[in-house]
């Protein structure tokens, strides 16, 4: 940090009473004519820089009791302005006006302190001193302030997180505004405090420094819309004085007071002079600034360029809302970063929503409106909704606009699952549909029924209803419209009127698929009302209400009830017959409030409901129409209400007709044996299929319902020819009795022969199942499935837990046989190909099919994960997770991961044996001979390493699993001796090459201990092998013995990300050079360690490791000295422990060559026996010892100096670029302009990506300020043609 102990630039902390100056215009002008002498000959010329510090000095002009210009009371302390923001304590007009009177004593001692005040806010440490404000040009101040970064974080103040830094951001943009405000009158126009301003920012604008550059341009652009503010005033006061001077020049000439004439022009003169100044600021500023930041390579930049340049566009739109800057936010709504489209459609959200800027926008809206439509299926959710927004006004703005396709595009965002997106389609739906009325109809006295004006528009609801065929989603509908339009959908007394009112004379009826639509909407109405949540699959679930919302939900239920108490038996009535309409009538008294029955005397009423729903039930066969009836008598049975012995006595009498009725029907039914008559077997199906609608919700215990379900399916399995629907709906109904004979026990209040009755009922009915699973009917095998992998669900172990021990002998497990049943039937009616399901051949039937495959699938699933059967029976499936990948791979992935929370050994121990099932189907068919390069070996190598991915990248949580994966991986290769004979691989050999996929998963010392462990394996003989057929054993020894190297490169990537953010060039060693040493320490000794392992056990010569190259190595004539860390890196081996060797070695204090002289390959000489007498067997083992410590030493050697030439290259290449760097660490200097072409071709160089491509139009070179012109630029000058032709079609219409 540089000091300057010549000038303090301390601010003191400004009280609220300290304000008797509100403004510039109060010091030294009390009558306000500082603006006057501010013009012309009388102002003061900007200085020069030799003549920027003059009278500078400690104190300045201040007078006394004040230090650097600043006052001081009380011998309060002092504080710098910076501190005085960030606290953010007091009022920041007082804080304002305080500087306003340093800049009044000493124009240059305030300036420097709002210098500096910019210079913290960047989060510099640095300070500018009296000499470097004097001396320096701002570019010269910028580069040393830069050199003052020494932050070894990205954060600086606009970044930072926590309550003191919280409010930052706005108490600076409110600083910038404010001091404008109060200097708008004459302290702006002295040409010094604002041109040294702009041009400080500027030059922080187009710094590499990310804080500087976000900073500044947050600076600017505030700066820019207080000048904006300030010229829009000076607009108005000269429109005013224009009038005024028009209105006196023509009066008469004895009534013309000519004085006042001159002051008006005067004052004209004046303020078009300011207005030319400050018109001068906001060209410097827009051209300086706005033109190159709003393509920043950081999105957060370009996104405060575009906010403001919207404020801009609707606060002074005579000046600024025209083509020539609209072309800013439509190019930038193809910004690869939502964060920038969403500004952009707020922006223009501002400017559509006042009708009268309409006009200056229509070339705009037809150039820019298919990538406005578009971005409403943006994948950013936020981006999409202000889209659809944004549409939402320009149809209100105009119809013609937007086409009926446009309009289509947006209208089935109604259906979508994200439910802000869905809302504001609605909002657009309701606004092109239902919000055009007619002056006459809202004069119009208001009907009711099906003459009102909603009756008309529910109809129109309907008809968009059934024409979107794509949808049948109602209820999606409905809350996608319901905060628009709720009067509307709650005019449930019209709805009622339609659906049972006569038409009127000349009005086109429903037709019945329309009635159809209205009823489900009324009950999707009806439904939102009631629980005021969205439906299924939009929101987090039920938020609390507000006491207004309860209030209304109570009215509302109130109002239905009343209305359809009385209307429901009439529809009921009417549409008895139609399947599809009843079920959805029949819910309706689940929303009800009962209490209404009574209170409002609607007695007659319900018992007509009863009658009704008693005849629907005696009427129809439908499962969802009976399980309806059966949820409605499940609704109105309800103890806390006075009707509920009316609703019980009718539900009693309706069950024993219908048990009654079974009873005598399947006796008969039992008795003809063979002779099945089709008119009983379809009397039987229909009063089964309405008892087990009911058991399903109501208790039918009193009735034994067990014994003659049980008789019917013993009957089933030994005739063989039952009906498949028959047995379905058996299995089904004694499945529901045996669970309500469970909750009876589980209540505590039952017998002890209850339970006993319930394990001998669960135990046969379970048997029965087990039968059933090999029945030739497939919808049967796969219910009997169902039902048996809940039963063993709900009677396992877990039955016992929550204090519930007596149920202990209800659990029921299942043996070997039942187990192996069970997962062949998940392998023959699961894993199958779409196309061998013969069963449908539309799309639709396929789906259903699927999903049906995959709940048998979860099903079975959840028996692996809670520990029902054997973990290891899900090795069968889990080898199916790459060739079933996208039917059933969720399900397979989250089992894997269940079980490796129960228990990580034995799921690692599954998952080999996956592998290994599927390696010995493979040999089994195609031999032991087969290649390795063939599809069916590399399907098994590629699931290998998506399961290696599954373990996660904590070594230490998983590190017993995976060595024990190893461990029996290598068991399995070794464990088949060669088919060819001795001196030939092993039949499984190949096997390794799989299991060298979860190498990279084992620790350094663990890889030490499998290598040992695969040693115990081997012969002699084999580590001398080096034919195609033993490559498996030499990669899979190669991945145990590479884990010096994994560790070092991981410390290098470690590296690569912290050592970027270090920002000082100073002699501190940053924290990852030191945990760099630590790194070449352990990994030296861990190279020591291996070395001396490896001669105690006597193993081979490994083969070569193959050398790292990185992708980032620079030429090196590019590289700076001080960046080269070769020296840091020259790991020579220890001499102590290596055996001397033909090659010399550089010494440790020297570094290795950059360019070292690559070793040949090792080749072992061939003994030649006509020289010499053959060598006995211990002299050739200590020979192949010498010639393989040898080469390890060249290996070591070689490996060491291309470690350290990668090291300096990387750090080499780190520096240049910023691509590299990992994302939890932003770089702090970053290269700034994406339309540098020579940065561009710098930074590409040697290098396969751009980290700053973005997906923005280039603009041309910065401009001198001298050439800054009206704003209207050629947009050939900032598009180039891949982006005109690819992204949007220009701006060239603009020129016209």
């Amino acid at each position: 940090m540089i000091a300057a102990p010549e000038l303090q630039t301390e601010f003191h902390y400004p009280q609220d009473t300290d304000t008797r100056f509100s403004s510039d215009t109060d010091f030294d002008d009390p009558d306000g004519r500082i603006a006057t002498q501010g013009k012309g000959k009388a102002k003061k010329g900007k200085k020069g820089p030799g003549e920027k510090g003059k009278g500078l000095g400690v104190g300045g002009n201040g007078a006394p009791g004040r230090i650097n210009g600043h006052h001081q009371e009380n011998g309060m302390e002092q504080m710098m302005l910076f501190e005085v923001v960030k606290l953010g304590k007091s009022a920041m007009q007082s804080v304002v006006d305080d500087w306003i009177e340093s800049y009044k004593h000493d124009r240059d001692i305030a300036l420097l302190d709002l210098i500096n005040f910019f210079i913290q806010c960047s989060g510099c440490k640095g300070v500018v001193s009296s000499d470097m404000f004097r001396h320096m040009q701002n570019s010269e101040i910028i580069r040393k302030m830069t050199e003052e970064f020494d932050e070894d974080s990205g954060d600086y103040p606009l970044t930072m997180t926590g309550p003191q830094w919280k409010k930052f951001k706005a108490s600076f943009c409110e600083f910038i505004g404010v001091l404008v405000r109060q200097c708008q009158y004459s302290i702006i126009y002295d040409e010094y405090m604002m041109d040294t301003v702009i041009s400080l920012l500027t030059g922080l604008s187009d710094s590499q420094v990310r804080a500087f550059r976000h900073t500044s341009t947050l600076a600017a652009m505030k700066l820019m819309t207080a000048l904006v503010n300030v010229a829009l005033n000076l607009s108005i006061n000269m429109d005013n004085t224009q009038r005024q001077y028009e209105a006196e020049r023509n009066k008469m000439i004895g009534k013309r007071a000519n004085e006042r004439l001159e002051m008006l022009l005067q004052k004209r003169k004046e303020l078009q002079e300011n207005q030319d100044e400050i018109e001068n600021m906001m060209n410097a500023i827009f051209k300086g600034v706005f033109v190159h930041r709003y393509r920043d390579a950081i999105a957060e930049i370009r996104a405060i360029c575009i906010e403001e340049i919207g404020v801009w566009m609707k606060m002074y739109s005579d000046a600024f809302l025209n083509d020539s800057y609209l072309k800013y936010v439509g190019w930038t709504l193809h910004d690869k970063q939502g964060e920038v489209r969403l500004k952009c459609l707020t922006a223009l959200q501002g400017l559509y929503y006042n009708r009268e800027l309409n006009s200056k926008l229509e070339l705009f809206t037809s150039r820019f409106k298919d990538r406005i439509v578009s971005m409403t299926l943006d994948k950013e959710y936020d981006v999409a909704v202000q889209a659809i927004k944004l549409l939402t006004l320009v149809l209100h703005s105009s119809d013609e606009v937007l086409t009926p396709e446009d309009c289509e595009s947006v209208y089935h965002l109604v259906y979508s699952a994200h439910r802000p997106v869905a809302v504001a389609a609605g909002e657009f739906l309701y606004k092109k549909l239902f919000s055009h009325r007619d002056a006459e109809e809202d004069s119009m006295p208001k009907r009711r029924g099906r003459q009102s004006l909603n009756a008309t528009l529910l109809k129109t609801t309907v008809f968009f209803f059934l024409e979107s065929e794509l949808h049948e989603h109602a209820a999606y509908l409905v809350d996608s419209m319901w905060e628009c339009a709720a009067d509307l959908l709650k005019d449930w007394e019209c709805m009622i009127s339609l659906l049972l009112d006569e038409t009127l004379p000349g009005e086109e009826a429903l037709t019945d698929r329309q009635e159809t639509a209205l009823i489900e909407i009324m009950l999707c109405t009806i439904r939102q009302a009631a629980e005021c949540h969205p439906p299924v699959g939009r929101g987090t679930g039920k938020r609390v209400l507000t006491a207004k919302e309860k209030k209304t939900q109570l009215d509302d239920r109130t109002r239905m009830t009343e209305l359809f108490a009385v209307a429901l038996p009439p529809l009921l009535a009417k549409y008895s017959v139609d399947a599809e309409k009843v079920t959805n009538l029949l819910q309706l008294p689940q929303f009800f409030d009962l209490e209404i029955y009574t209170t409002g005397r609607l007695e007659k009423h319900l018992e007509a409901l009863l009658r009704q729903i008693r005849e629907i039930v005696e009427k129809h066969t439908d499962t969802d129409v009976l399980e309806a009836c059966s949820k409605t008598y499940h609704s109105l049975c309800n103890e806390e209400y006075t009707i509920f012995n009316r609703v019980d006595i009718a539900r009693s009498q309706l069950l024993d007709e219908q048990v009654d009725k079974f009873a005598r029907l399947l006796e008969d039914f039992l008795q003809e044996g063979e002779d099945l008559d089709e008119d009983d077997a379809y009397q039987v199906l229909s009063t089964l299929k309405r008892i087990t609608a009911f058991h399903n919700a109501h208790d039918l215990s009193k009735w034994d319902l067990f014994t003659s379900n049980y008789k019917l399916l013993k009957s089933g399995i030994e005739n063989g020819d039952m009906p498949e629907q028959i047995v379905i709906h058996a299995l089904q109904c004694t499945h529901y009795v045996i669970l309500w004979h469970l909750a009876k026990v589980s209540d505590g209040t039952s017998k002890k022969e209850d339970m006993v009755t319930l394990r001998k009922q669960m135990r046969a009915f379970s048997l029965m199942c087990q039968r059933y699973l090999t029945n030739v009917n497939t919808a049967v095998k796969e219910q009997a499935f169902t039902i048996l992998c809940d039963m063993l669900m709900i009677f396992s172990h877990q039955i016992i837990s929550g204090g519930r021990e007596a149920l202990e002998p209800l659990i029921y497990s299942p043996d070997s046989s039942l187990q192996s049943e069970l997962l062949s039937f998940i392998l023959d009616h699961v894993f199958i190909d779409q196309d061998d399901d013969g069963s449908t051949d539309d799309e639709a039937g396929k789906i259903e099919a699927l999903h049906k495959r995959r709940n048998l699938l979860a099903a079975y699933c959840k028996l692996i994960i809670y520990n029902v059967v054997e973990m290891n029976t899900g090795a069968d499936i889990f080898k199916q997770y790459m060739r079933y990948y996208n039917d059933y791979g969720d399900i397979i992935k989250e089992t894997m991961s269940k079980t490796r929370q129960i228990d990580k050994i034995q799921c690692a121990k599954t998952l080999i044996l996956s592998l290994q099932q599927l390696f010995n189907e493979m040999v089994s068919e195609l031999g032991h001979n087969f290649d390795r390069s063939s599809s069916a070996f590399c399907g098994i190598k590629e699931l290998a390493r998506r399961f290696s991915l599954t373990f996660g990248l904590d070594q230490l949580k998983t590190r017993e699993a995976i060595a024990m994966l190893h461990k029996d991986g290598i068991e399995f290769a070794f464990k088949e001796p060669s088919p060819q004979g001795e001196g030939n691989p092993p039949a499984h050999l190949a096997f390794l090459d799989i299991l060298s996929e979860f190498s990279s998963k084992l620790m350094r010392q663990d890889k030490r201990t499998v290598h040992m462990y695969l040693e115990r394996f081997m012969t002699f003989q084999m580590t001398l092998q080096r034919e195609d057929c033993w490559l498996p054993l030499i990669s899979y020894r190669n991945s145990l013995q590479a884990g010096g190297d994994d560790d070092t490169m991981s410390v290098v990537s470690g590296i690569s990300s912290r050592g970027s953010s270090v920002r000082s060039k100073k002699a501190k060693p940053a924290p990852g050079k030191r945990k760099l040493a630590e790194a070449e320490e352990s990994s030296s000794s861990s190279s020591d360690m291996w070395l001396n392992r490896e001669q105690s056990l006597q193993t081979p010569v490994m083969m070569p490791s193959p050398h790292l190259t990185s992708t980032a190595i620079r030429d090196p004539k590019r590289m700076r000295p001080e960046d080269s860390y070769m020296g840091v890196y020259g790991m020579a081996p220890d001499q102590s422990q290596q055996p001397p060797t033909p090659q010399p070695q550089p010494p440790p204090q020297q570094p290795p060559t950059p360019q070292p002289q690559p070793h040949p390959h090792p080749q072992t000489p061939q003994p030649q026996h006509h020289h010499q007498p053959p060598m006995d067997y211990n002299t050739q083992v200590s020979w192949m010892l010498a010639q393989r410590q040898q080469e390890e030493v060249r290996q070591q050697q070689e490996r060491a100096m291309n470690y350290a030439k990668l090291r300096s290259n990387l750090q080499h290449a780190i520096r240049r670029n910023t691509g590299l760097m990992e994302d939890d660490e932003e770089p702090i200097v970053e290269d700034v302009m994406m339309s540098s072409e020579g940065r561009i071709e710098d930074l590409n160089e040697g290098m396969d990506f751009d980290t700053m491509d973005i997906d923005l139009p280039p603009s041309k070179n910065r401009r001198e300020r001298s050439e800054l012109k009206p704003d209207f630029y050629d947009p050939a000058s900032i598009m180039d043609e891949s982006v005109r032709s690819t992204h949007f079609l220009g701006y060239d219409a603009f020129q016209r």
